[in-house]
C-alpha cells in the first residue's frame, strides 16, 4: 500500500494536533488531570479553545492521545509490512500485540496516569475505535475487497476485540466478574498478560479472516 506525502495544510494540522496533545499531557502531569482545563491546553499550545475543539472533544481525549497517537496507523502499517504468504489473522494479531505492548518508559508513565482516572480510562478504551478505518484499507487491499464491506466488518471486529481485551486488563479491583464496570470508578491494577488477553480476544475472528482470504484464491 502506497500513500502520497501530506500537503502543507495537512502538515500544519498534524503539528497543531501534536502540540495540543503534548500540552495536555504536560499539564496533566504537572497539575493532575482534574486541574487542567481545555482553555489551559489551548493556551499552552498557542491556539484558541475553538481550534482545540476542532481536534479533541475533551481534555481526556487529548491526554490519552499523547500515548495512543498514530497507533492505529502503525497497526495498519505493520499488517501491510507482513509477508504476503503470512496468514492474515496472524498478521493482524501480531501487529496489534506489537503496537499495544511495545511501549516506551514515557508511555508506561502515561498509562499509570490513565489507570488512575475513570474518565481517562474511558477515553483510552474509546480510542480503540480509531483502529477501524486504516486497518480496513489494508485488509481490503490484501483480500481484494473492492467495496471494502468485508474489510470494514473485519476491522470493526478487531477494534471491538481489542477493546474487550483492554477492559479485561484494566478491570477495576473488586469487580473481577463485572463486565463494563468502568463507569463506577475504583482502583485499577492492570492484571494478567496483555499480549495473552489480546490474542485470546482476537482468536475467534480467525475463521472469518481465513474465509475472506479463501475467496481471493484462484
Amino acid at each position: 500500500m502506497t500513500t502520497s506525502p501530506p500537503g502543507l495544510r495537512e502538515r500544519k494540522k498534524q503539528a497543531t494536533r501534536e502540540a495540543l496533545r503534548e500540552a495536555a499531557l504536560r499539564l496533566a502531569v504537572e497539575r493532575g488531570p482534574d486541574q487542567v482545563r481545555v482553555e489551559d491546553i489551548a493556551e499552552a499550545a498557542g491556539v484558541s479553545p475553538r481550534t482545540y475543539n476542532n481536534y479533541f472533544a475533551s481534555r481526556e481525549q487529548a491526554i490519552v492521545s499523547a500515548v495512543t497517537a498514530d497507533r492505529e496507523a502503525r497497526i495498519a502499517a505493520a499488517v501491510a509490512a507482513r509477508p504476503a504468504g503470512m496468514r492474515l489473522s496472524d498478521a493482524v494479531t501480531e501487529a496489534v500485540v506489537e503496537q499495544y505492548t511495545s511501549t516506551s518508559e514515557r508511555e508506561q508513565e502515561v498509562l499509570l496516569l490513565i489507570t488512575a482516572r475513570t474518565a481517562l480510562r474511558d477515553a483510552f478504551l474509546d480510542s480503540t475505535a480509531g483502529i477501524e478505518d486504516p486497518l480496513a484499507a489494508v485488509i481490503a487491499e490484501r483480500i481484494g475487497d473492492a467495496g471494502a464491506h468485508t474489510a470494514r466488518v473485519l476491522a470493526a471486529s478487531v477494534a471491538a476485540a481489542v477493546r474487550i481485551a483492554l477492559e479485561g486488563w484494566l478491570r477495576p479491583a473488586g469487580n473481577a466478574g463485572t463486565i463494563g464496570s468502568f463507569g463506577a470508578g475504583g482502583l485499577v491494577v492492570p492484571s494478567g498478560s496483555l499480549p495473552d488477553q489480546l490474542r485470546a480476544a482476537l482468536a475467534p475472528l480467525a475463521p472469518a479472516f481465513d474465509a475472506a482470504e479463501r475467496r481471493t484464491q484462484p
